[in-house]
């Protein structure tokens, strides 16, 4: 059904989508759009400008592809038509540091497009990812063994970052740019990349299993776990800072006391609040920690990314920072 929408159909959809998303903020308040030129974030552009609000758009040329400062000046012509301004272009260096090209890529985008709305006074970073978006996402996570946190995948606010288009079909935002002079990033058809194939492969094999409802489904289960997850957080906020001492340690029998859900995100808090880099804690991590509540043997300390480690010691789970190898072992041999 929304393929059959004609361009001011679609358009009407992801306006009253944006204007939604906005509600909140002062009409005078200005926000940024993140634009790389694809259909969807030039649809967003084009929603934007038609609001009466001021309004920017920000495009990140990653120097990563042939043509990418082209791209980016070509998308700048297009928000500059809309009417939307400034129109801000900036390259970025993406080096990886043991993250992955995309990952890199992300961060150094997010980084320049703070910094940018920032010098802007901008409100709100609006992103375009859609409903189809938000499912592969899901789909990815959920082949990686994620819990509730991970799977409620993207939220429409974190922060100064909105994704307006949430709740809409790619097909519908993309029908709205019809008419607008739009590129297609050849990574979203490069089998090598993993989301390309669960866009091409997974997602309409599911939907040929399944039904046309999948996509629906999937993001409607991203939400209900976004529910679970921040009614658990809340609570496992509360309950770390009753189990905590002044040290940082957490109180074994409190923690004993936990349903395990609970327990797993308390420890996780520590561990973090000690020095953890989030990036790097593992599910795999937390079970080791939780083992020396639940299944304590008498075993030894758990070493954690960021020269922490968990030790249960006198009642307590104590999470500290320790020397690095070498350096205990200069220490042992002296002893």
């Amino acid at each position: 059904m929304t393929r059959a929408l004609d361009p001011r159909q679609a358009f009407a959809f992801v306006r009253r989508a944006v204007e939604a998303a906005l509600a909140d903020l002062p009409a005078d308040a200005p926000v940024l759009a993140a634009v790389s030129g694809g259909a969807d974030s030039l649809a967003l552009a084009q929603a934007l400008a038609a609001l009466p609000r001021p309004a920017a758009a920000g495009i990140i040329d990653h120097g990563l592809q042939e043509g990418s400062a082209q791209v980016a000046q070509q998308a700048a012509q297009e928000c500059a038509r809309l009417g939307l301004d400034p129109v801000v272009v900036e390259r970025v260096d993406v080096a990886e540091r043991g993250v992955g090209p995309e990952a890199a890529a992300r961060q150094a985008r997010r980084a320049a497009l703070e910094a940018m709305a920032s010098r802007l006074g901008a409100s709100a970073i609006l992103l375009a990812h859609t409903r189809d978006d938000q499912a592969e996402t899901v789909l990815l996570r959920l082949a990686r063994g994620s819990g509730a946190r991970s799977l409620a995948a993207m939220a429409p606010i974190t922060g100064h970052w909105r994704r307006p288009l949430l709740d809409l079909p790619r097909d519908v935002v993309r029908a709205s740019a019809a008419n607008l002079v739009t590129w297609e990033d050849p990574h979203n058809v490069d089998p090598a990349f993993a989301r390309t194939r669960v866009r091409h492969v997974a997602l309409p094999a599911l939907t040929e299993a399944l039904g046309p409802d999948v996509v629906a489904g999937l993001a409607r289960s991203a939400r209900l776990l976004r529910d679970d997850a921040e009614a658990l957080d809340q609570a496992a906020h509360e309950a770390f800072v009753a189990a905590s001492d002044a040290e940082g340690a957490l109180d074994v029998t409190a923690l004993s006391a936990l349903p395990r859900a609970l327990r797993t995100r308390v420890i996780r808090q520590g561990a973090l609040a000690a020095g953890c880099p989030a990036s790097a804690l593992t599910a795999e991590h937390i079970d080791r920690l939780e083992a020396l509540v639940s299944d304590w043997r008498g075993q030894g300390p758990v070493d954690l990314p960021g020269g922490i480690a968990g030790e249960r010691r006198c009642g307590r789970l104590a999470l500290r920072r320790v020397p690095p190898v070498a350096e205990r072992r200069r220490r042992d041999a002296k002893e």
